[in-house]
């Protein structure tokens, strides 16, 4: 058990740490990020060692797999607190999510973009061009449509609208009729 926990430090936890790196996040963020990770893997191992030191699990089993039962549904509602903290660690090993990105999220007929300036536990901070700060919670950015640097802005807020086509884009230009040419 013990070996789990030092394979755990010394292997998972650094990787994780080169993600955060990578991620350009602020300091208390990452912190707040390796922090949890580690309280998750000392209560992993504290477990482990509990049950190999041959502690009666019996009347715990019951309990243990409701909470586990009731924390599953948690972490993957929509409408959870868990499930923000849960996206904030899947958004913190993703790179393309990272501190500076402009990103675009498509929500139906509605999008928002900004720049991304901070990833909380419950929400991730936008700036938009306009310097006004946006909180949009992360498990709303894993669920909705999001362009990571999309190559033009279409402005802060607002309604997706089609844009209207011309004519000459969708039918090719029609060969002009000449007389025939008396000398061919």
């Amino acid at each position: 058990m013990v070996l789990f926990y030092l394979a755990a430090s010394r292997k998972v936890l650094p990787k994780l740490e080169n993600n955060i790196e990578k991620t350009k996040l602020k300091s208390t963020s990452a912190i707040k990020g390796m922090l949890a990770a580690r309280v998750l893997v000392a209560i992993l191992s504290l477990s482990l060692l509990l049950l190999a030191w041959g502690i009666d699990f019996s009347g715990l089993m019951v309990l243990s797999t409701s909470i586990i039962t009731v924390t599953g549904v948690a972490l993957f509602a929509s409408w959870s607190l868990i499930s923000n903290i849960t996206a904030y660690f899947i958004l913190l090993t993703n790179v393309a999510y990272r501190r500076g990105n402009f990103i675009r999220i498509l929500d139906g007929d509605n999008f928002i973009e900004g720049y991304i300036a901070d990833l909380g536990p419950f929400s991730m901070r936008l700036v938009t061009s306009e310097r006004e700060t946006l909180m949009y919670p992360n498990n709303l950015i894993l669920t909705r449509p999001v362009l990571i640097n999309p190559k033009s802005s279409w402005g802060t807020m607002g309604k997706v609208t089609a844009k209207p086509l011309d004519d000459d884009s969708i039918y090719p230009p029609e060969k002009k009729k000449t007389a025939p040419n008396k000398f061919t």
